[in-house]
């Protein structure tokens, strides 16, 4: 199934002196494993949307989150299956209110999340937000989930959000394995299906234990937009192919095609080793104003399906040769 597009990639792969095995160390169906796997209904494929951080880091605000969400459907990507409309770090107020709720930004997100939610689920897309298994989130400048998960995450069902990035920082030296279960069963308890995506960064082996805990967790530190990075990122995620079936998936981090370190061709191959490895497929750039070549990198149908098939197959042992 897709071999044609598989072969493509591979051949792209060796063009630019990396190599790909084609031969998966594990197979799995929808139908045969659902060992461990977190029973919310979602994730049976890995997702694919858009996050703000890579390219936008802390400078969001509302008008760019629906501007995206327009251009997100004026260029095809939705109906290519992206349906993740991703918030990450800083649309929060520094301080929780008197009742300890989240405080969406009043300068830049002044109409609430809610109405936000709302607007992104009217062109038939998803809304994710982002908080953080600690006391702060990564940026220091809005306060993290950690003692508050159960009120987190109603709110968060309350806005009618969809997804859940929840990072690792400031954790107070708490395991990941204690921090992050309990988010899970506060989601469940939320009354609101909400993907749950593990940013533990890798550091405590999250493919061994999150497979019944989260839709996805990060295998590795953040990416960075160079061939290096990319590359890096792939090796180290490659060994955790085993653990990846429907409902949880290994996560290299996002993607940076379309951000500009790269050439059009590196671009290509960081794309198409995300898809073989069955990643999750989130654009990190600016989607209003993304080159010909990058959507055409992005809409590519067939290496979407390699990523998105029933065949199931995680494609791993990526080497990459010297230049």
């Amino acid at each position: 199934m897709h071999l044609k597009a598989v072969l493509c990639i591979s051949s792209l792969l060796l063009s630019i002196g990396y190599t790909t095995t084609i031969a998966a160390r594990t197979t799995f169906t929808i139908e045969n494993d659902r060992r461990s796997v977190l029973e919310n209904g979602l994730g049976r494929t890995p997702q694919m949307g858009w996050n703000s951080w890579n390219h936008f880091a802390c400078n969001i605000q509302e008008k760019l989150i629906r501007e995206t969400a327009d251009a997100m459907v004026s260029t095809g990507l939705a109906a290519a299956g992206y349906e993740y409309v991703n918030l990450d770090d800083c649309w929060a107020e520094l301080n929780r209110d008197s009742q300890g709720n989240f405080v969406p930004k009043a300068a830049t997100f002044p109409s609430g999340i809610k109405a936000l939610a709302n607007y992104v689920h009217g062109k038939g897309l998803k809304l994710g937000i982002y908080s953080d298994a600690g006391t702060q989130t990564c940026s220091k400048q809005m306060p993290g989930s950690l003692g508050h998960e159960e009120q987190d995450a109603k709110t968060f069902a309350s806005w009618g959000v969809d997804y859940l990035k929840y990072d690792n920082c400031f954790n107070q030296d708490i395991s990941p394995r204690k921090r992050y279960p309990i988010m899970t069963k506060a989601l469940q308890n939320s009354g609101r299906p909400i993907f749950y995506c593990l940013c533990e960064w890798g550091q405590d082996d999250p493919a061994t234990w999150a497979n019944g805990v989260g839709n996805s967790w990060r295998t590795t530190g953040d990416i960075s937009d160079n061939w290096d990075s990319m590359t890096s990122r792939a090796d180290e995620n490659d060994k955790w192919a085993a653990y990846a079936r429907p409902g949880g998936w290994n996560d290299p981090d996002m993607l940076e095609v379309g951000n500009g370190g790269m050439t059009t061709e590196e671009y290509r191959s960081h794309f198409s080793i995300w898809a073989l490895a069955k990643a999750p497929l989130l654009v990190g750039c600016d989607v209003r104003s993304m080159s010909k070549e990058t959507s055409e990198i992005l809409l590519n149908k067939e290496v979407i399906a390699v990523n998105q098939g029933q065949c199931n197959k995680t494609q791993n042992s990526i080497t990459h040769f010297p230049f």
